[in-house]
């Protein structure tokens, strides 16, 4: 992430600083106290240049800190040969250190190997010069006023690095959590939409179809059928809803769906959907070729009864029953559900018919054929979720989907096809 530009205005710290050092270096000349004599016979006002130089270094510690060590460096010169202010050698110090601290990652290294440079040189030549051991004492200070702020510098440096990573870092899980959880939203709330509509669409089409023939129609009898269908659909549409509410106001999470649908229901549902479309023409048949499955999978699964009334979904006299994993199976259900339901709305007069195909460890196939007419509209209105939602439950299981006119022989047909992988069960 690239640095932002620092401020043209000094800190205010700064220029507290700055202040504070001008102060105490005008009390201390005042008080005559010098660590030296002014040498070369240069004024003594020039101590008082090298102070103000240096408190101005001071303002430019953290916006502009290279060329403030530059102009620190300088004043340092000057009052070491003009009387040397403490003041102005600890400000020196407070240089270094903000160079350190707020340069750029190259200055404040180059910084740091120009004090190793700057305290061995002048240890060297002052035990060069005097052949003393007590020469080594301005080594000795000329480290505490270079090497040990700039140290201290990079340790705050480095520490201030890590909370900032330590920051950012914070953010970006921050983000990423809340992402996940608008995705969590956004697939829950697709996961209700498609069982909202598989739930109650089927039921409201078939209302709405009979309703309209019961309008239409003068005959008592025929209404009377009519209006025992609204009745059946409305009632079973009425009680999936209510098991969706239920499941939705449960806030602990813990209660799971008492009867989900299995393939072992679809022939109650091809019954109800014959009763639904008989005044329409059409004709429901369910061919199971599924292969039956080795004994190795026989038996239902732990916990589950065998549906009453299942129709085609019984196991014939001496095969293993053809188990499949719980999201297959109600994705294939549902599937089959919606093409039913888009089939009373759309399709021409003849046969449905509902195909399930699987060999013993393939993937499991469905598929529903219905008579394609040009009809004006639909006997129901739609809003094409239905496809949409067959779709994603296949995807969701890696699976394939395939919709749309097809040609049978000579006569031309709505196909809704599904591949849908079946990953084998393991028991213990």
């Amino acid at each position: 992430m690239p640095r932002r530009p620092p401020p043209l205005r000094p800190h205010e710290h700064d220029v507290l600083i700055s202040v504070s050092g001008l102060l105490g270096g005008l009390l201390l000349y005042a008080l005559d106290l010098r660590n030296s004599s002014t040498a070369f016979g240069l004024p003594e006002w020039l101590l008082l240049l090298a102070l103000v130089v240096m408190c101005g270094a001071e303002l430019l510690r953290r916006t502009m800190p290279r060329f403030a060590l530059v102009v620190a460096t300088l004043a340092l010169a000057l009052d070491l040969i003009t009387g040397t202010l403490m003041v102005t050698v600890l400000m020196f110090s407070d240089v270094v250190y903000a160079a350190v601290l707020y340069g750029s990652p190259r200055t404040a290294r180059r910084v740091q190997r120009e004090c190793y440079l700057i305290t061995a040189l002048a240890t060297a030549g002052t035990f060069a010069a005097y052949r003393e051991p007590a020469a080594l004492l301005l080594g000795f200070a000329t480290a505490m006023i270079t090497i040990v702020p700039a140290w201290t510098g990079a340790l705050v440096r480095s520490h201030r690095d890590a909370a900032e990573a330590a920051r950012h870092e914070a953010e970006r899980t921050a983000l990423l959590a809340e992402l996940d959880r608008r995705e969590a939203v956004a697939a829950e709330r697709a996961r209700m939409a498609r069982e909202l509509h598989d739930m109650v669409a089927g039921h409201l089409s078939a209302i709405a179809i009979h309703s309209t023939a019961a309008l239409s129609l003068g005959d008592p009898k025929a209404t009377g059928e009519a209006l025992g269908v609204i009745r059946e659909n409305s009632v079973q549409g009425l009680a999936e809803m209510r098991r969706l509410i239920g499941l939705l106001r449960d806030a602990s999470g813990e209660v799971e769906p008492t009867a989900v649908p299995t393939l072992d229901g679809l022939q109650a549902m091809i019954d109800r959907a014959e009763r639904a479309g008989a005044d329409s023409g059409l004709s429901f048949v369910l061919s199971d070729e599924r292969a039956p499955q080795p004994p190795a999978e026989a038996g239902t699964r732990a916990g589950e009864a065998p549906a009453a009334g299942s129709g085609t979904g019984a196991t014939p006299l001496g095969e293993a029953p053809r188990g499949l994993p719980m999201p297959v199976e109600l994705a294939a259900y549902r599937i089959v559900q919606e093409a039913l339901t888009n089939a009373l709305k759309h399709a021409g007069p003849g046969t449905v018919l509902v195909r399930l195909d699987r060999t013993r460890t393939g993937p499991l196939c469905v598929e529903v054929t219905s008579a394609l007419t040009d009809r004006d509209g639909p006997r129901a209105p739609g809003s094409g979720a239905g496809l949409v939602g067959m779709r994603e439950r296949t995807e969701l299981l890696g699976g394939t989907f395939e919709a749309g006119p097809a040609q049978a022989g000579s006569e031309k047909i709505w196909r809704v096809r599904a591949v849908l992988p079946v990953e084998e069960e393991k028991h213990a």
